[in-house]
């Protein structure tokens, strides 16, 4: 059975006596480190630039000044803030016998004061404060981020850039088609392979040729649409060839699982298993809850409410869930859960909107159990093959 990471709180004992512990500032133009350092008083701090070898250096020189105070240093942990630098930099520790934790930004509580101070030394500060109180066990201080390998993180790759592209064809084609109304011409699709070909015979409703400016910006539009389309086929083409190759895989198994359920197709089924599905999860809360597909209650005294979707989860999950519920519901209307949607939906006045994400949070949860237990939701049609 795989392990599960409990990242809400440290499973190990802290002995603050043996434990040199550390908070990174990452910045781009430098690195400010902080360190709790056994048998010395103070607290020291340490600017330099961004460089592993240099930070390195700052840990084996505290870890000697404990030594010399009749400390034994036993064990090493460090932690930064998730961000733009990733998690290279906990790897290459790693490697060197250090413990290091990446800390989700968004669950450090700050000051809620209008004009507070913000530097890097009371950043660091914070940090160290949280970090501690994480080190003793104690939970709701902050929340870790799984450390990914290499390969997994190169695994994500292709699919987020296929999303980048994606969006990038659907600006270009909106932009074609902008440049065209300003011009009174609305029914011509730029997006068609034939465009290009009867861009020349068009007339606006001045019975004129397109102006050469507008003629000129148009064909280098279509010529990146050209571009990003082969592009998005090579990404597929190459997916399609690496399962092929692989099929018993985890992950390659799991993609075509989940494509065997109708409707859902190889982008989805590959989406979902890379962002979520191979990812060890404590129960089925945590997989909602990582997918941004929870609630935000506002309650105090005697108010009730909910503020809507807590959305701190994974946004291209969440998103790709979301339209994969409308979907679900067109091509499984006899499955339970699409029962249980238009159950709720049928009275006058229900949000459907509302009721989609609901549907969504309960389809993932599904496929997370299909995925991982082999377990077949009530009612869904099965692909004989894949």
């Amino acid at each position: 059975m795989a392990k599960i990471d409990d990242l809400s709180r440290s499973l190990t004992a802290l002995n603050q006596e043996e434990t040199l512990i550390c908070v990174v500032e990452l910045s781009r133009s430098s690195w400010l480190i902080a360190g709790m350092v056994p048998g010395v008083e103070r607290q020291p701090l340490k600017k330099l630039e961004p460089d592993a070898a240099g930070l390195m250096g700052v840990i084996e020189r505290w870890r000697g000044e404990a030594i010399k105070a009749d400390r034994a240093i036993n064990r090493i942990v460090l932690a930064y803030e998730a961000g733009r630098d990733g998690f290279w930099l906990g790897r290459w520790l790693r490697t060197r016998g250090v413990e290091v934790h990446v800390i989700h930004s968004t669950s450090v509580a700050v000051s809620r004061e209008h004009r507070r101070a913000k530097t890097d030394r009371l950043d660091t500060a914070m940090l160290m404060r949280v970090f501690v109180g994480w080190l003793r066990g104690e939970r709701g201080h902050c929340s870790m981020v799984a450390v990914p390998t290499i390969d997994e993180e190169d695994a994500k790759r292709p699919g987020r850039e296929r999303a980048s592209l994606v969006g990038e064809r659907t600006r270009i084609i909106n932009r074609m088609k902008a440049t065209l109304a300003r011009l009174g011409l609305r029914g011509f699709k730029p997006e068609l392979r034939s465009a290009p070909a009867r861009l020349e015979f068009l007339r606006t409703p001045e019975d004129i040729v397109l102006p050469p400016n507008t003629l000129a910006e148009i064909r280098r539009d279509m010529s990146r649409l050209t571009i990003i389309r082969e592009q998005i086929k090579a990404i597929e083409q190459a997916r399609l060839e690496r399962i092929e190759h692989a099929p018993d895989e985890p992950a390659h198994a799991m993609v075509r699982l989940l494509s065997r359920v109708i409707g859902v197709g190889i982008e989805s089924a590959d989406m979902l298993v890379r962002e979520v599905l191979l990812r060890s999860f404590r129960d089925r809360r945590a997989v909602a809850r990582y997918a941004g597909l929870t609630g935000a209650p506002d309650e105090s005294g005697a108010k009730r409410r909910e503020k809507g979707l807590a959305k701190s989860g994974n946004s291209r999950v969440r998103r790709g869930l979301i339209q994969l519920a409308w979907r679900f519901l067109f091509f499984q209307r006899d499955s339970g859960l699409a029962r249980w949607y238009f159950e709720r939906t049928s009275a006058k006045g229900a949000r459907k909107t509302t009721m989609i994400v609901a549907l969504a949070r309960k389809l993932l949860i599904a496929l997370w159990r299909l995925a991982t237990t082999g377990l077949v939701p009530e009612g869904i049609l099965l692909r004989s093959t894949v």
